[in-house]
């Protein structure tokens, strides 16, 4: 198993980062975080899981390592593979998909490309019991509370009745949520609208 890869970032690509270690260049495959997070010419280190298949690997690589445990853990659900994976933790910071996972919130999950709402429930049951306490701890210790505060379940009841994608306006409030939590139903209803257009 190679654990982590340590080298400069040569070449950026849609869905992946090439790393040269040593003599080699190493494709790693990542999410949209950790991709943001390279520029070209610069040292990285990015902790990795390997995967083979049949006559290919791939290297999947994520820059900390609550990502890394994510995606550990989402490809052990029956019917999740690696860019399904990544396409959730592309959609989502760490600590979003772990509270939509303990508070069930399937439409959250459902936002991310690919993810159907039967594949989230899936993953809601598979990984409920099962994430790391640190995962599923807010500061303080406490278990997370859903990311949509009153104020949020106010905007998104909002945009829903201006004919707007629950699982899209989910997102985009839950991701506002965490950024702003103590915005007003307002606030996030007229910021959600200028990401939604």
């Amino acid at each position: 198993m190679i654990v982590f890869v340590d080298g400069i970032v040569a070449e950026l690509r849609d869905a992946s980062v090439v790393v040269q270690s040593g003599s080699f260049g190493l494709e790693i495959f990542a999410p949209k975080a950790t991709l943001m997070g390279c520029n070209k010419g610069a040292a990285i280190r990015l902790y990795t899981h390997l995967i083979s298949k049949e006559d290919q690997l791939a290297l999947y690589g994520f820059h900390n390592e609550d990502l890394y445990t994510l995606f550990t853990f989402l490809i052990t659900v029956s019917g999740v593979g690696p860019k399904l994976a990544l396409a959730v933790l592309s959609s989502m910071p760490p600590t979003l998909v772990a509270s939509a996972i303990l508070n069930e919130d399937a439409g959250l999950l459902s936002s991310a490309p690919g993810v159907g709402k039967r594949t989230a429930e899936r993953i809601i049951v598979e990984l409920k019991n099962k994430l790391p306490e640190h995962l599923m701890a807010a500061p303080g210790g406490a278990k997370p509370k859903s990311v949509l505060s009153a104020a949020g379940d106010d905007a998104v009841e909002a945009l829903l009745a201006l004919g707007y994608r629950e699982t899209k306006v989910k997102s985009v409030v839950a991701d506002l949520s965490l950024k702003e939590p103590d915005a007003t139903a307002e606030t996030l209803i007229r910021k959600a609208l200028s990401k939604l257009s």
